[in-house]
């Protein structure tokens, strides 16, 4: 099957109305969401190769699952129409029904049949009794009176009927899945080809872990961690290194990520600073929108267009970019991989801190779980990545006015909620 390729996104996908200064984080999303659409074209593979993949159209049962009516356990199976009041007796007949070799007769009424777990009921049957619940001997049963119509037995097809949908589009296939698909019959799926994200920082003020920093430079933190980020929201992470504070060499590099990739990510010059020459070039191209988000690590984002490629340009402290990255980013890949827009799951917990929080923007705390109580790192410094290292998640503050005290109810949502 021959890969689709969709159509590029608008030059004008990300600008917000006129007017509009400071975007609320919700706002922000709201765009995100109305105008991207999935950026990558389609391919079939097979079952075993299919793990991760996002599916690009329904999965279509071939199969019930069960096919047959079976037995749920071990037992004796009979029709229930022959049973009379009081205790049971009856006769068995010979042979029996195991899974894969079917007990091919009709069991006669009056009569039981030796059942196995997984095996077919055979015609004749529509109940089964557990072997600890009766005595055998002399070729026959004898057991209790109480047992329900059609206990211990499985419906054909209860499980899924062969031609339902067993998948829907954009479903990120999980092992769970791929049993699901092989017992229903179905060995090719059609998914999304994977969505490929270079990754680009700039400044010269970065250095190659490895590199002997000169005097003012710090070593680049970024592109290692969105690399690895890509990797657990199952993208292609291309890595383009970094650019200098040179407009002609971060073109040369813009272009040469937008030949191999179907998004780009900046981190470091989305401002609009004198060097801040990521933003610039956006500008002369015609494509560029600087939000000015209502966010704490964050505010500026910078979004836009190169070669009919979506770039996002994440803020260059790694504390902001990697919460950039989780609010916004992900979910706008999810929808330009075929994914849907996904929204991260939430907990609601005993805060063990105490926060003073101004009206006006969102914030956000790295913060991990003890106890069942969420603790936040101390200082709040966008600087100190070693609060990441300690966090296991985020705890997300809304708009409002916040006076938060020990034993106040606070949003967690931990790097798992974020795929991470």
């Amino acid at each position: 099957m021959s890969s689709l390729k969709p159509p590029p996104l608008r030059d004008d996908c990300f600008a917000l109305p006129a007017g509009v200064e400071w975007a609320p984080v919700d706002q922000a999303l709201a765009f995100l969401r109305e105008r991207l659409t999935p950026q990558v074209g389609v391919e079939v593979v097979d079952l075993k190769d299919s793990l991760g993949r996002i599916l690009a159209e329904p999965v279509i049962a071939t199969r019930s699952n069960p096919p047959e009516a079976n037995s749920a356990v071990d037992g004796y199976g009979f029709a229930y129409e022959c049973l009379g009041e009081g205790d049971q007796t009856l006769p068995l007949v010979a042979g029996r029904s195991a899974a894969g070799v079917p007990f091919y007769d009709v069991v006669p009424k009056g009569y039981a049949v030796r059942i196995l777990t997984g095996a077919a009921v055979p015609e004749g049957v529509n109940t089964v009794i557990l072997q600890e619940d009766v005595t055998l001997g002399e070729g026959r049963i004898a057991f209790r009176a109480g047992i329900r119509r059609g206990a211990n037995t499985r419906r054909a097809g209860e499980d899924v009927m062969a031609g339902v949908k067993a998948l829907e589009t954009g479903r990120k296939l999980t092992p769970a899945d791929l049993a699901l698909m092989a017992a229903v019959g179905v060995r090719e799926v059609s998914v999304r080809l994977l969505l490929r994200v270079a990754i680009l920082s700039t400044g010269d003020e970065l250095a190659e872990v490895g590199e002997l920093a000169k005097p003012g430079q710090i070593y680049d933190a970024n592109r290692p961690m969105l690399l690895a980020m890509l990797d657990k929201f199952g993208h292609v992470g291309i890595d383009m290194g970094r650019a200098p504070d040179d407009r002609g060499a971060l073109a040369e590099l813009l272009d040469k990520a937008a030949a191999q990739a179907d998004v780009i990510i900046t981190s470091g010059g989305a401002s609009a600073g004198d060097e801040d020459h990521v933003s610039a070039l956006l500008q002369d191209a015609g494509a560029m929108a600087l939000w000015r988000i209502a966010i704490k690590p964050g505010r500026p984002l910078l979004l836009g267009m190169w070669r009919e490629k979506p770039v996002f340009g994440l803020p260059g402290n790694p504390v902001a970019a990697l919460v950039c990255a989780l609010i916004f980013a992900r979910p706008a890949m999810g929808l330009l991989a075929g994914e849907g827009w996904a929204e991260p799951q939430g907990y609601d917990l005993e805060a063990a801190f105490e926060k003073r929080k101004k009206p006006g923007r969102r914030e956000f705390l790295r913060a991990r779980v003890r106890d069942g109580k969420v603790e936040v790192f101390a200082s709040e410094g966008s600087g100190r990545i070693s609060g990441l290292s300690w966090a296991e998640g985020l705890v997300e503050l809304d708009d409002s006015e916040q006076n938060i005290r020990p034993g106040d109810r606070v949003r967690f949502y931990p790097w798992g909620s974020y795929g991470l």
